[in-house]
């Protein structure tokens, strides 16, 4: 069983840079393609950024040039690099792995990330 922990979420002035990290439990790490989905309060959880095993990169376009996804094999760490965030970023950021192998889903519990204007 893989456990995902999130951290690095918090309060943040419109502008400002934030990076949020995703450590995951066991030894299948390099085998997960990993996710960063958020969600905003009355709205549907959104896929922000997706890195697969041989670490190539999607963003959503409201993030793209702002945000960047990275990970960390040997850490068994995902990232989520935001810069120049917006009011509008304000969510709970929730990381997702799923196995190759397997097709195992697994998600953290979320961080909270606020941004005032």
């Amino acid at each position: 069983q893989v456990q995902l922990v999130e951290s690095g979420g918090g309060l943040v002035q419109a502008g400002g840079s934030l990076r949020l990290s995703c450590a995951a439990s066991g030894s299948i790490f390099s085998i997960m393609r990993m996710r960063w989905y958020r969600q905003a309060p009355g709205k549907q959880r959104e896929l922000v950024a997706a890195i697969t095993t041989d670490g190539r990169t999607d963003y959503a376009d409201s993030v793209k040039d702002r945000f960047t996804i990275s990970r960390d094999n040997a850490e068994n760490t995902v990232y989520l690099q935001m810069n120049s965030l917006k009011p509008e970023d304000t969510a709970v950021y929730y990381c997702h792995g799923r196995d190759v192998r397997y097709l195992n889903d697994y998600w953290g519990q979320g961080t909270q990330v606020t941004v005032s204007s």
